[in-house]
């Protein structure tokens, strides 16, 4: 067996030989940000409000202080409730690859499980349980779990769990929890409901917040690139088509667009699933199995079917669209440059969206780089010079300014009546010999437009 690493980090909480055996195993060094300021707090019996992002490592910020006050009763000691099937299982994982060496029983529970593997399963005395809010909630309205008193609960993305209508559940299935007990609340964000909450299940809890600021990987190259409204799909293809990434995820604000990228990547011969909160539970797990064995090179998915998805070697992530806050787009970008390899992310903007990304931008204190769309124009030098042009952030300032005044053709008319006052380089004879060429490549295509009346345009 391995030793222990006397440089590992996490040597400082002083836990117990087989819990450090575990982490040292899974390759952990450094503990994050949230691992530092909670697992001490965890240990000293605090209840605690931790508000970090997905991918932050909060998942091991929790379960290597449950796993260290462990004291292998034959009842269950801890439970750990999440929002989705897909959380649940991931939190499960970890926590047996961690206590690997103490060799913890876990239970994992869900809805769309047979009710009567789960209960043989309890019946093995596991002392720690993942579960979904609605199994869970079944299984104590229906007296399935005996002696359920767990000395540690914890809520993870307790946000999601708000959004997802689960908040009069939780409730619920505290009032089937005795008050003896540790409570851990999990959130990437504080809403109103989630405070209210915290103050009704909580005692005294200590607090932990890991701001966006806090969260931006180094290990992620982040670029933009400016585009139409109409250039979505095709930006998409002539990035992937330039870059060709191993694996990535581009995601969407709506389930329709979701199905819709996905359907238009599929029929251009890209190897595509989708992922939304509306696809039967059997369809996510084909799409997410898919996805990790490599079946599918692409998922297109919404934030919400995306949350606790834990795939360490996606090289990309698109949004297809702006995130509508920081938080999203953290937790974005996370699902990239993991487990110490590099990612990159890019995001599509319009001229118009800019002032929403530099927000964006400002309050995590990240650095985006302006790119634009690899093209394929073949005309001459001069206006290849214009069509070349690196666009500047200072002009996408200025362009909300002027769109908002005049329209799109005129402003372009105009801009290019300042650059040709401006330089005496372009002469008339010049304009003439561009419109010469402009018209020869027009002439083939006059054709078609007889045609317009049997339905052609």
């Amino acid at each position: 067996m391995k030793h222990i690493d006397t440089n590992n980090g996490f040597l400082e909480f002083h836990l117990k030989e087989k819990v450090l055996k575990g982490i040292f195993e899974l390759g952990f060094n450094t503990p994050s940000p949230v691992q530092r300021d909670s697992i001490p707090l965890i240990l000293e019996g605090h209840d605690l409000i931790a508000q970090a992002q997905t991918g932050t490592g909060k998942t091991a910020a929790f379960s290597i202080p449950i796993l260290n006050m462990l004291k292998n009763n034959s009842e269950i000691e801890a439970l750990i409730i999440t929002p989705t099937r897909e959380l649940a299982i991931q939190i499960s994982d970890e926590i047996f690859k961690l206590g690997k060496f103490l060799r913890t029983k876990t239970i994992c529970v869900y809805g769309g499980q047979s009710i009567k593997r789960q209960i043989e399963l309890l019946s093995k005395k596991p002392q720690v349980m993942v579960a979904t809010p609605g199994r869970l909630l079944d299984h104590l309205r229906n007296n399935r779990i005996k002696k359920f008193n767990p000395k540690i609960v914890v809520l993870d993305e307790s946000d999601e769990m708000l959004d997802m209508g689960f908040l009069d559940s939780i409730e619920e299935i505290f009032r089937f929890i005795p008050r003896d007990r540790q409570t851990l609340l999990f959130s990437a964000t504080m809403p109103t409901p989630i405070k209210n909450l915290a103050n009704k299940i909580l005692n005294n809890p200590k607090s932990v917040k890991i701001t966006t600021t806090n969260v931006t990987n180094t290990d992620i190259e982040q670029k933009y690139y400016i585009i139409n409204e109409s250039e979505r799909d095709s930006a998409i293809t002539r990035l992937i088509d330039a870059i060709t990434p191993q694996k990535s995820i581009i995601f969407t604000r709506m389930k329709k667009e979701a199905d819709k990228l996905s359907h238009f990547l599929a029929s251009k011969g890209y190897k595509a699933v989708s992922l939304h909160g509306d696809m039967e539970q059997r369809e996510r797990r084909v799409a997410i199995k898919a996805f990790k064995e490599n079946k599918a090179e692409i998922l297109v998915a919404t934030d919400v079917a995306s949350r606790g998805l834990d795939i360490s070697d996606v090289s990309h992530v698109f949004n297809y669209h702006m995130p509508l806050n920081p938080e999203s787009y953290v937790h974005r970008i996370g699902r990239t440059g993991r487990a110490g390899k590099k990612g990159v992310a890019i995001t599509l903007v319009t001229p118009l969206e800019f002032r929403d990304l530099k927000r964006i931008k400002d309050q995590i204190n990240t650095s985006l780089e302006l790119f634009e769309l690899p093209n394929n124009y073949n005309t001459d030098d001069f206006v290849s010079t214009i069509l070349d042009y690196k666009i500047s952030s200072d002009s996408l300032d200025l362009y909300p300014i002027l769109s908002s005044k005049i329209d799109n053709a005129q402003l372009i008319c105009k801009l290019l009546s300042y650059l040709y006052d401006s330089l005496s380089g372009i002469s008339k004879n010049k304009i003439k010999e561009l419109q010469d060429s402009l018209d020869e490549v027009v002439k083939p295509a006059q054709k078609p437009r007889r045609r317009a009346k049997r339905g052609w345009i």
